[in-house]
């Protein structure tokens, strides 16, 4: 049983080392190293956006949540399904701006103050992403090798992994990665559910072992409980940074578009199976170890509830994705330092070796943050609604006023991405809390955060000059609205 586990990470590894290793000969410029190249066709882009979407996220965070409160963890996805309804009209227009980051699409809408704020509020959020794909991985570690790797063990060689597959090739690296971890993964969890449906009892098995509010719309949650699940991925995937440099990196404003119809086929699948395996695994280990531990529901079904070469494989599959989701979440705020400072301001003029050095040393300082966060971090699902928040309330609301809105200023988009930053960050102190009233002071930080940063940009945009006709065609046509 351990050599086969141990054979199936180790096939994995060498794959993904040996992509990296590969495509790190193919890259000799700065947009080969942050966008590929812009050259990435709609096949790639499909599991390239969905590795980087699912990850410890849905593995861990959401399967936590689906041992707790059954199909109704469907919440969490349910908010990137609703987005994704809204990007198939925002890819093409984001492949034709064709710029490398978030910030310079702020810059170019804006001004400099919100490129900076922005830089800011990415590295936190994603970061915080990368932190907690290497808490799970860490996880996964421990229960295929428990006497071997301890968890905090597993998670320093996570980060090592994932920081040095990052810092080889960049954005090609990742793309190409993600295409042999988006495949492996879908095909073994179509195997998967169904089995443990089985092996469960069938749906009446699964009934009489689990509560009836597992089965019930909103579950063991309130439905404000379930809208604050729901609105930091929604908001999320809306302004979400990894998937604009996605389709960036697309060879077409065709492709971008392409990508995004695979894309919402393959993660309302995938996410559905997700939860459903947590689920069917919940019924088969609703006490024990795994109950005062949620967040290892499926690893920890893979390991006891399938057999030997099915489980082994779900567990190679869980680890790869979230070296996936690790490597994209990294690599993305590593772009903001490189692009968004060291070239913007620091050295306009380095030539592209210079670049790729300084993108490849970012990556490793960027990754050893992560780790700290993670090694300290208790919990993945509160980890996973934190880093969330910052970014949807911060920075959504003014990329998408970017994209369509002539009235939105430079002024006020500064004043959204800094008053849901500081929110945020300061959310969790009690006493910044206990400043409101109860009904406000015992919600998520997601609510009062978005409030907040859209109250800034629709007041300062009522007392500040409207937009230059150059701001509004910096995207390369007028806004629509």
């Amino acid at each position: 049983m351990f050599s086969l586990y141990a054979l199936c990470l180790a096939v994995i590894v060498v794959a993904l080392l040996a992509i990296a290793v590969y495509r790190s000969t193919t890259v000799k410029t700065k947009a080969d190293f942050l966008v590929a190249g812009r050259s990435l066709p709609a096949i790639v882009l499909v599991f390239t956006l969905l590795s980087s979407w699912i990850g410890a996220g849905s593995l861990f965070a959401g399967a936590e949540a689906a041992y707790r409160n059954g199909f109704a963890a469907l919440w969490i996805p349910a908010g990137g399904w609703v987005g994704l309804a809204f990007i198939y009209f925002i890819a093409p227009r984001a492949r034709r701006f064709a710029r490398f980051t978030i910030p310079d699409l702020l810059e170019a809408r804006y001004n400099q103050t919100a490129r900076v704020l922005g830089t800011i509020a990415i590295v936190f959020a994603y970061t915080g992403i990368a932190s907690y794909q290497f808490r799970g991985g860490g996880d996964v570690l421990h229960l295929i090798f428990p006497d071997v790797v301890t968890p905090v063990l597993g998670t320093y060689m996570i980060a090592f992994f994932v920081i040095v597959l990052t810092a080889l090739a960049g954005m090609s690296s990742v793309a190409y990665s993600d295409v042999l971890i988006g495949s492996v993964v879908t095909i073994i969890c179509v195997v998967a559910a169904p089995y443990l449906l089985a092996h469960a009892g069938g749906w009446s098995g699964v009934h009489a072992a689990l509560p009836a509010t597992h089965f019930q719309f909103f579950g063991n949650l309130t439905p404000i409980h379930a809208l604050e699940f729901f609105f930091p991925t929604f908001l999320l995937m809306l302004g979400n940074q990894a998937m604009y440099q996605k389709f960036f990196s697309a060879r077409s404003e065709r492709d971008a578009r392409l990508s995004v119809v695979g894309w919402i086929i393959g993660t309302t699948i995938l996410e559905t199976l997700i939860v459903a395996i947590a689920v069917f695994g919940s019924a088969l280990f609703p006490t024990g170890e795994v109950a005062q531990h949620p967040r290892e529901i499926i690893a920890y079904t893979a390991r006891h509830g399938l057999p030997a070469m099915l489980g082994a494989l779900l567990m190679a599959a869980v680890f790869a994705k979230v070296i996936s989701t690790a490597s994209n979440f990294l690599f993305s705020p590593a772009t903001n330092l490189v692009n968004d400072v060291f070239v913007r301001y620091i050295a306009p003029d380095a030539g592209n070796k210079r670049v790729l050095i300084v993108g490849r040393l970012v990556v490793v300082l960027l990754g050893c943050w992560a780790l700290y966060q993670a090694v300290y971090a208790e919990s993945i699902l509160d980890k996973m609604l934190w880093a969330y928040t910052i970014y949807s309330a911060a920075l959504t609301p003014v990329i998408l006023a970017a994209f369509y809105s002539r009235r939105v200023t430079a002024p006020a988009a500064v004043a959204a991405i800094a008053s849901g930053t500081a929110i945020t960050l300061v959310w969790d102190i009690p006493a910044f809390r206990n400043l409101f009233p109860l009904w406000i002071a015992q919600r998520d930080a997601i609510f009062p955060a978005l409030a907040v940063a859209l109250a800034a940009m629709i007041l300062t945009s009522l007392v500040t000059a409207a937009p230059s006709a150059g701001q509004l065609a910096a995207l390369g046509e007028e806004p629509p609205i």
